[in-house]
């Protein structure tokens, strides 16, 4: 089947084959094609080109009505398998406790946990659907989820089969993350939780082949250096890659423990020094910001100017998830990355599409406009930007009017 997307304003996105991750300078860059047309064969993009072009044999033909097309958001690090809601510590943040005071008081991450473990595997499932749907509906094809709020390995086991079931019922592409290291269990001493996920629950994670990736919160009140690296060992023997929490709280100590282990990505970096952009300097390993978090905790936005500047890239994530970034919105993402942190309109396309793709490991297949590449598109309502302005800046500039048309996920309309 092929349908042809004509009257294309413009499509923004456009990265040659091959590219998986963009750097540097390269963040300052990105294809852009005006007046233009593009041809989906099945669920992949087979041509783009100008108008002029356009071939004239496709089975149907959509009209964009001069909207601008892009790469649908990809969204690295989300926490959307969980129960409920945790509007109550809202109010405890309102009325002046900090992240940490609440996890002291048993809330944050095991009061998540204790309402999963009563939940059924049917209510899970629905409930966690739905908010992969409306992500879907605000424009995002590619989504890593991640378990740990289950702090047990039945519970552990529970999200991520929860997860595998999402990824047979959704169009969106979906990658598992292991996370039993995202706080100590009720009822375990440190040692015993630490000696649990290594040597328990990763061996069966890894037997029901659950789990792309292992993560572990490497931060201040949560699991030290030499915790992370005897479960990142345990997660190596199977050839599990890491993807870690670092230096959300403090300067952990994250980023340089997951380069060591060659992690695909060091996630939070709210509180990073000029020794963690060395760290990473000529690494595989993609920093990647999650401004939701800086919004609703009050926390400092990640260094991102800093890092490009230093010759690497970055990739913006929402941490979709119910204590300190309730909100799947990677457009709202994209707007905080060039209002809070600086970026220009083509540097936060970057880390939104191709660079957040190539943190989960699907660059290859997602992320931008390239021949080959699965047709995940967002096209917009028409934008009218001002006289020599892409519309492409509209989209963060005009961050809560609705703005998509369409969202195409596997070439097929939403």
């Amino acid at each position: 089947m092929k349908t042809c997307i004509k009257n294309i304003r413009e499509i923004v996105g456009i990265v040659p084959a091959g590219v998986l991750r963009k750097q540097g300078l390269e963040m300052n860059e990105t294809g852009i094609l005006h007046d233009a047309w593009l041809l989906m064969e099945d669920d992949r993009i087979a041509d783009f080109g100008e108008m002029g072009t356009m071939p004239t044999d496709a089975d149907a033909y959509i009209d964009a009505e001069r909207g601008l097309l892009m790469p649908c958001f990809c969204d690295s690090h989300t926490h959307v398998v969980y129960v409920g809601s945790r509007e109550g510590e809202f109010l405890d943040k309102i009325n002046g406790l900090s992240y940490e005071e609440i996890a002291r008081r048993g809330g944050g991450i095991l009061n998540s946990a204790d309402r999963l473990h009563e939940a059924s595997d049917e209510e899970l499932f629905e409930q966690s659907m739905a908010r992969v749907n409306e992500m879907i509906a605000k424009g995002t094809g590619a989504i890593e989820i991640k378990s740990g709020y289950g702090l047990n390995t039945e519970d552990e086991l529970k999200m991520l089969r929860v997860i595998k079931r999402i990824r047979e019922h959704t169009p969106a592409l979906v990658r598992s993350t292991f996370l039993g290291a995202h706080a100590i269990g009720r009822g375990y001493d440190h040692d015993e939780y630490v000696r649990l996920v290594a040597e328990e629950m990763i061996p069966q994670v890894v037997q029901e082949h659950l789990a792309d990736f292992v993560d572990v919160f490497c931060d201040e009140g949560f699991f030290t250096v030499e915790d992370t690296d005897r479960i990142l060992k345990a997660g190596e023997k199977y050839g599990m890659r890491p993807k870690i929490h670092a230096n959300e709280l403090a300067v952990s100590g994250g980023v340089q423990i997951g380069v060591k282990h060659e992690a695909l990505s060091v996630d939070h970096l709210e509180k990073t020094t000029d020794a963690e952009i060395e760290a990473l300097r000529g690494t595989m390993t993609m920093p990647t910001m999650l401004p939701g978090s800086s919004f609703f905790l009050g926390l400092p936005y990640g260094r991102a100017k800093d890092f490009i500047e230093a010759g690497l890239g970055i990739a913006l994530a929402s941490d979709y998830n119910p204590g300190s970034s309730p909100s799947g919105d990677m457009r709202f993402v994209m707007a905080m990355g060039c209002i809070r942190m600086r970026l220009t309109t083509v540097q936060a396309l970057n880390a939104v599409t191709l660079n957040s793709a190539y943190a989960m490991g699907v660059s290859d297949e997602v992320g931008s406009i390239t021949v080959g590449k699965r047709a995940n598109l967002i096209l917009t309502k028409p934008l009218c930007p001002s006289h020599a302005q892409s519309a492409l800046t509209l989209i963060p500039y005009m961050y809560q009017t609705p703005f998509i048309k369409n969202v195409i996920l596997n070439g097929k309309l939403i």
